[in-house]
């Protein structure tokens, strides 16, 4: 894993932005995999305004997001379809039909899941996959006890993830038990890997994630055997790591 520190959230978002940018530079037909949440909104305002200043093109790119509430179609406010639409597809030049999420209003969500692995596979599989870290140390919706060699498929979610996710649906609504999730070998096959976490409250998983035992029980863990991952933390999140000043010595900047 490389480490990097940077001082505010803002430098962070700012930061996996650029690495996104200069990746689809290197490769304009990139197959990105994409997240969503809270965390993931500044990166895509930071990669929105690197697209506006001609220094971000999509044109060439696919992209598969990692998730999608069972259940949900896609104009659902609450879906992660309209998420993305909000937060970054309706604000670049990435071609119709490149932007992929699994359908969570299928009739079928087991052979639906079946479907979107596939379709990742046919596609040569992630170039660079972006995530975030659940408070309970999840990447995508793979909560804790998920297989380390998961494919793309249902997931139930665990009660914090669904009230952390509350905040996002109107009064009274809940969010949806399951979800259709990559898994966490869809995952690692991806050639690279930037995990973003940023704030205290995300302290433990990190320190659990990079310092901890490889385990089910905190999934992101599962990241140290790959290889090539960036972990990008504001200096809230690396608050907990036992190793910090070697982190910030190896890459002072």
């Amino acid at each position: 894993m490389k480490i990097l520190i940077l001082d505010d959230a803002e430098a962070v978002s700012a930061r996996a932005a650029g690495e996104i940018a200069s990746q689809l530079s290197a490769k304009p037909a990139s197959v990105l995999g994409l997240a969503t949440g809270g965390t993931m909104e500044a990166v895509y305002e930071q990669l929105i305004a690197l697209h506006r200043d001609g220094r971000a093109s999509f044109a060439g790119a696919t992209s598969f997001n990692l998730d999608e509430y069972v259940g949900l179609a896609g104009d659902h406010p609450c879906s992660y379809r309209h998420y993305m639409a909000q937060k970054l597809f309706d604000h670049i030049d990435i071609a119709p039909g490149a932007a992929h999420l699994p359908l969570g209003e299928a009739e079928d969500p087991a052979a639906e899941a079946e479907r979107y692995e596939a379709a990742v596979a046919a596609a040569g599989d992630i170039d660079l996959q972006l995530l975030g870290l659940g408070l309970n140390g999840h990447i995508g919706f793979n909560e804790p006890t998920s297989s380390l060699a998961s494919i793309t498929r249902l997931k139930t979610l665990e009660r914090s993830t669904r009230e952390a996710n509350s905040r996002y649906f109107p009064e009274g609504e809940e969010p949806p038990r399951l979800a259709i999730t990559m898994g966490i070998g869809t995952i690692m096959r991806a050639r690279e890997v930037l995990l973003v976490a940023t704030g205290e409250a995300k302290a433990r998983a990190v320190a659990q994630v990079i310092e901890g035992p490889i385990s089910a029980r905190w999934p992101g863990s599962i990241l140290q055997m790959h290889r090539q991952a960036t972990v990008l933390l504001d200096r809230a999140a690396a608050s907990e790591l036992e190793l910090l000043d070697y982190y910030l010595d190896v890459h002072p900047a």
